[in-house]
């Protein structure tokens, strides 16, 4: 009688008698539910690999290049756990504990890394961290809070697509595991999960300080006019990249000739496409809910990053839909908080922009919850709520209002200007009850503005170009609606 043997397989691909599975499968991990389930793996080509959820069956073969595929029928949402059953010849694994649910996908730097442990809401926060229904995947990437440093050789061994993230399994939500979690993620996840009753999962790819380059393929910067030039040299000497972060790969591998690199440069998590490489492209096989960003402040930095970011972000929306096969895959992001730092407004404006050109998207805007000379606010808990405001609404069609004010277009009429929003709920008013303030006619000189029935009603001398509010760098604009949403910072043309 053949030997059985029965274990809890977890990232990477786990080998046992060259039999392995993908990095994503684990005990206790979240199925997106109403989609077909793939399960992959590499084998000896040509053996047979039979896979059952629950009562279901389907068998694979390996191919020539020793990949086995299965899909299985896709399935509603279950609190019920699911054990999943891969068998090939005498080698037989065993997940438990599996939910169908809502997986999302967070990514960016370090305010969507901000771990909950430091996290302004903690100490409270811990003893309701039990959360059986989410279940968080948290690979730390290699390199992780060591800056200014050249890495050891132990991280340098870490710089290749196969081990950059330390993939590990999916946990339970308590107050062990939510530790070093991102709480951005958490908080998204909780409000959804109380809202909806879906289990969720959070898989949490984020790199503190990555430029958005690193999380788009160098094909898919290949193929744009102008981004191709972030990919034609050593990217730590490319001056088509932020400043910083060439600034930090050069401290971190620029003096190592044992780095792991190409063409390109030296590998590392702020080189382009190095996090897609490492990340993304391992899981586009694993359907999804859709993903969640909180990145910027390494883009923000110098005026010519700062002009390209929405086009460059409209390069990483497409190119995910297409990883995923969906055209309306959500994605949410965060805008940039207040701080004092040159091109933040303009920066929080491309953003806006961009929410105005893109569909199936939403924006958090945090502006009011910024720290003057700290890059990283410590409130999460309303950034991840806001966020899931807009999956409520958009994803998951429940009547909640997902934003704070945003502006649909300002008149000039016989000496003032009517802005308009969207998004005001049941009214605008002040966040602090005091009058209105943050508009300017020139982005510097704040005049005044009053509430009208429809709108900002602003009194002016001549037709101005533009309106500008919240330009300031660290905001004081204090517009917002009956939801107490604050309203997003604008330069909108005057008609």
């Amino acid at each position: 009688m053949k030997s059985i043997l029965v274990i809890i397989l977890f990232f990477p691909f786990s080998s046992i008698a060259q039999f392995e599975i993908a990095e994503v499968f684990s005990s206790n991990m979240v199925l997106q539910r109403e989609e077909p389930i793939a399960i992959w793996g590499k084998t000896a080509p040509g053996k047979m690999v039979e896979v059952k959820l629950g009562s279901t069956l389907r068998k694979s073969v390996a191919t020539k290049d020793s990949v086995w595929k299965v899909y299985l029928p896709k399935r509603p949402a279950t609190r019920e756990p699911q054990s999943l059953i891969i068998s090939s010849g005498d080698t037989v694994v065993q997940f438990q504990n599996i939910l169908i649910g809502d997986v999302w996908i967070c990514t960016g730097q370090s305010n969507m890394e901000w771990p909950m442990i430091k996290e302004q809401h903690w100490q409270g926060e811990i003893y309701d961290t039990y959360q059986p229904y989410i279940r968080l995947l948290n690979p730390p990437p290699t390199g992780r809070n060591v800056f200014g440093v050249p890495y050891t050789d132990s991280l340098v061994k870490r710089l290749t697509k196969e081990r950059f993230y330390d993939w590990n399994e999916w946990k339970n939500c308590d107050s062990s595991s939510i530790k070093l979690m991102s709480a951005v993620a958490y908080y998204f996840a909780k409000k959804v999960f109380s809202e909806m009753g879906v289990p969720i999962g959070i898989i949490n790819l984020s790199i503190g300080g990555a430029p958005l380059e690193t999380f788009i393929s160098i094909e898919a910067l290949s193929q744009h006019v102008i981004f191709r030039k972030k990919i034609n040299k050593n990217w730590l000497t490319n001056d088509a990249l932020p400043v910083w972060i060439r600034e930090r790969g050069l401290q971190n591998v620029g003096n190592n000739n044992n780095v792991p690199a190409d063409e390109l440069g030296p590998n590392h998590a702020y080189k382009p496409g190095f996090a897609f490489k490492a990340g993304i492209n391992q899981l586009r096989n694993f359907p999804v809910k859709g993903v969640l960003v909180y990145q910027g402040e390494s883009n923000a930095e110098e005026l010519e990053r700062v002009d390209e970011y929405k086009e460059l972000f409209k390069v990483f929306i497409k190119e995910y839909r297409e990883a995923w096969n969906n055209s309306q895959l959500p994605i949410y992001w965060v805008q940039l908080s207040s701080i004092e730092r040159k091109y933040w407004p303009m920066f929080r404006n491309e953003q806006l922009q961009l929410l105005k050109e893109t569909n199936y998207a939403g924006m958090a805007i945090t502006s009011d919850i910024g720290l003057q000379n700290d890059v990283h606010p410590r409130d999460k808990k309303t950034v991840g709520e806001r966020l899931a405001r807009w999956a409520l609404n958009k994803a998951y069609k429940q009547n909640i209002t997902p934003s704070g004010p945003l502006p649909v277009k300002a008149i000039y009429v016989n000496g003032k200007v009517i802005v308009q929003f969207d998004h005001i709920a049941n009214g605008l008013k002040t966040s602090d009850a005091k009058p209105l303030r943050g508009f300017s006619t020139d982005g510097q000189n704040e005049i005044e503005a009053n509430f009208a029935d429809s709108g900002i009603v602003i009194s002016v001398s001549s037709k101005p170009q533009f309106i500008y509010y919240g330009w300031k760098p660290f905001s004081d604009g204090n517009l917002s609606n009956s939801e107490n949403l604050p309203a997003s910072t604008f330069k909108i043309r005057v008609k």
